[in-house]
């Protein structure tokens, strides 16, 4: 007897589907997998997706019926697999997952209806006059071109005539209104639109790329170029051979404002704008995007890495550009590496996957190096410019000097302000401006610095709710003798006070002191030793957005900035011709703290930073502040010996089991009552599993202890290659009750160790 129950997957933390009954009004019997349906879930009704029979534990009499299906298209086998597959692997519910793929509001609900019109049955008028004719016309025109009717309003604005003509055809029965349902309108990218000339080196990567789209088959790739080396136009040729093959395109991208000059590169090469998928889309786009893709019209969109839950009917081509970056690995909720999952994506749905990077992580290099993965490398830049050269500034002999403002020495006593540009960096800062180049100045920290110290007791205002220090920030004029306002703000949970007139410790008055640099103090000392330059910001606090980043790439074309001075947010994805000096603030920074990826990152964001000057004809200069200039890493910047350091740090993680020659799983335990989150902690370590080549650190209290005013306790399993670490969490996790009150995370390949 077949099964006349179906289990329904809902987007909620749940281990597994719900079993109904069919819904009473669909004959036909169950509806197919990836089905969209509304039903009954306690008092309320949710949206859900159809994922196979029943499992028939529970009584018939007690099942209640799907209550609609809803007028949106399926959920395509592939991205139930998918989801399937991710939950698995990082041990979340899967209905935890899906809420990720149906996370568009609205995109459930069916197109709205609007009125448009359309050429009657009716015979031509005695008298046609010329605007009505263009009228006509235009309807014909959008007829031929497959375009779709307009309302009124819209079809007299298209023809270029009032309404009152568009309303006379209306009366006199040549038009009649008609309903509709209101679609996004989505142009097609012209695969055959042809590039620009290629090197021999990008030629033959497009061609190995474009074959294997033309294949239909999984096949992973290493795109390895040098910065400049134009990797975008090589994936370029692969995204026009996957649009012949009508099949779609999803590239990925780490930092949205990385999108602010892609999307013209792209209309540029194929004619249409690409759609773009991230968290600052308005609802309304979100659900067009979302329902174009599920359509299979829309060929291609760039995204964030949530894009990769979007359900694609037959994707053809998933680049993953700047693969090493860290923005992918997603910490909270569903802990998953959109690099990694890409790659699973593309398995599962017969597509070719690229993973592109200048500074490839050593897990894609190790995959490409066993042959899992095509290695694709492009050595040289392209076209005339060259790599820039690459200089260290030994900080304990070229220290930077103090500064004043623009009045100078007030009197004997004072001493000026603190300086973190050293000298050398200063009289090449001098040089390239007085040649009518452009300078960026780079410092990965946010703010005007990031600790304030009480002069008195010594005491450092820390967040009320974190285990961190609140970070002041002074906005654009906002230096206290400018009327400005002075906040402190916590970078984890968003906190923000006005910095007292007193210490809170010791009540001292005029003791707080700013201690250690950030971009917007760096930007006061840039001012006052270069007076003349127009110096910005370009930090994620100044670009929100793409709009954003797409100005400032304007102006620094035009010419109209001298010195920019940015965070990690400048250091990839943006081409500035007239940049031909970076000077790095703090080259040690990010070095510290346990990380046992701190050199290979540092080296890939200084090597990206590097990578932004001299991008066109002049040449480059690369200037890195450092307090350990013979520290590896410093001299494989310096030497431009990537393959040299990447090999020592291959062989220093092969030595200690760490990935990629090791499996790491972290699990964090959280609450607002320390005692009940070390509770469990204690209990998970005391049932930690004893098995062949696996071994549990910790308990111990997280390096940020505490977040949003949650206690936070760590533990790290660490397993041999093979060991498969899903089975051994699973079984560990089932000898101990987590009480509800307390919230543990699973993180399967952990990037943060906080």
């Amino acid at each position: 007897m077949p099964n006349s129950r179906t289990g329904v997957l809902l987007p909620l933390p749940v281990s597994g589907p719900y079993d109904y009954l069919p819904p009473a009004n669909e004959p036909g019997g169950l509806p197919a997998r990836g089905t969209l349906v509304r039903v009954p879930f306690g008092r309320r009704y949710l949206e859900g997706v159809v994922w196979g029979e029943g499992a028939g534990d529970v009584d018939a009499a007690k099942l209640k019926p799907i209550r609609d299906v809803l007028e949106a298209p399926p959920l395509p086998g592939v991205l139930c697999d998918f989801i399937d597959w991710v939950a698995a692997y990082t041990l979340h519910p899967p209905g935890a997952v899906l809420k990720m793929a149906l996370g568009a509001p609205g995109a459930l609900a069916p197109p709205e209806t609007t009125t448009v019109l359309r050429r009657s049955a009716a015979p031509q008028l005695p008298r046609m006059t010329e605007p009505r004719q263009r009228v006509l016309d235009t309807l014909a025109e959008r007829e031929r071109a497959g375009l779709g009717l307009l309302g009124a309003a819209d079809l007299a604005r298209a023809a270029g005539v009032s309404a009152g003509v568009v309303s006379g055809l209306v009366g006199a029965g040549v038009l009649e209104p008609v309903s509709s349902r209101r679609e996004f309108a989505v142009p097609l990218p012209d695969g055959d639109s042809p590039g620009p000339v290629l090197s021999d080196g990008q030629r033959d990567a497009a061609d190995a790329l474009g074959i294997s789209v033309s294949k239909r088959e999984f096949e992973a790739f290493l795109l390895h170029g040098v910065t400049g080396s134009g990797k975008t136009e090589v994936y370029f040729d692969a995204l026009g051979q996957a649009f012949k093959e009508n099949r779609q395109g999803l590239v990925l991208l780490p930092e949205i404002a990385l999108a602010a000059r892609w999307p013209e590169r792209f209309e540029k090469r194929f004619g249409v704008m690409p759609l773009t998928w991230h968290s600052r889309m308005t609802p309304a786009a979100r659900r067009n995007v979302w329902r174009a893709v599920a359509s299979g019209e829309a060929r291609v969109v760039i995204g964030a890495r949530s894009a990769l839950f979007l359900p694609f009917p037959d994707l053809g081509l998933i680049v993953v550009d700047e693969e090493h970056d860290a923005s992918y690995k997603q910490d909270e909720g569903v802990a998953y590496n959109a690099r990694d999952m890409a790659v699973v994506r593309a398995k599962l749905g017969g597509a070719t996957v690229v993973l592109a990077s200048a500074t490839p992580s050593l897990e894609t290099m190790e995959n490409a190096t066993q042959g899992r993965y095509q290695y694709l490398h492009l050595p040289e830049r392209h076209g005339a410019a060259t790599l820039p050269r690459i200089d260290l500034i030994d900080l304990k002999r070229h220290g930077p000097e103090r500064w004043y403002g623009p009045g100078g020495p007030s009197g004997e006593d004072d001493r000026g302000q603190v300086g973190f540009v050293s000298p050398p960096l200063v009289e090449e800062t001098r040089t390239a401006l007085a040649a009518g180049e452009q300078v960026l100045f780079y410092l990965n920290r946010r703010g005007y610095a990031p600790l304030t110290v009480c002069r008195a007791c010594g005491d450092r205002i820390a967040c009320p709710h974190c285990t961190a220090w609140l970070v002041e920030h002074r906005g654009p004029g906002s230096v206290p003798d400018r009327g400005g306002r002075r906040l402190l703000v916590c970078h984890h949970c968003g906190f923000s006070r006005p910095v007292p007139p007193t210490c809170p410790s010791c009540s001292a008055e005029g003791t707080l002191f700013p201690c250690g640099p950030g971009v917007e103090r760096l930007a006061e000392e840039v001012a006052a030793r270069f007076p003349e330059a127009r110096v910005v910001l370009a930090t994620s606090d100044t670009l929100r957005g793409p709009a954003e980043a797409l100005e400032l790439g304007r102006r620094m074309t035009a010419g109209e900035i001298d010195i920019v001075i940015g965070t990690q947010i400048m250091a990839k994805g943006h081409h500035f011709p007239l940049l031909t000096l970076v000077g790095v603030i703090d080259g040690d920074m990010g070095l510290s703290g346990g990380d046992p990826r701190a050199a290979e990152r540092t080296y890939q964001l200084l090597h990206q930073v590097a990578g932004r000057a001299g991008r066109a004809g002049r040449p480059g200069r690369v200037f890195v502040q450092t307090l350990d200039p013979r520290a590896p890493v410093m001299q494989a910047l310096r030497a431009g010996d990537p393959d040299t350091f990447m090999a020592v740090e291959s062989r220093e993680r092969q030595m200690t089991g760490m990935p990629p020659w090791g499996r790491l799983v972290a699990l964090i335990v959280s609450a607002e009552d320390e005692g009940a989150a070390q509770a469990v902690a204690r209990a998970l370590g005391k049932a930690a599993p004893e098995a062949p080549g696996v071994r549990v650190l910790g308990p111990a209290p997280a390096p940020l202890s505490r977040i949003r005013n949650r206690s936070r306790f760590r533990l790290l399993l660490k397993a041999e290659k093979g060991v498969r670490v899903q089975a051994v969490v699973r079984s560990w996790l089932q000898k101990v009750k987590i009480p509800s009150s307390v919230r543990l995370q699973v993180d399967v390949d952990p990037v943060s160790f906080l």
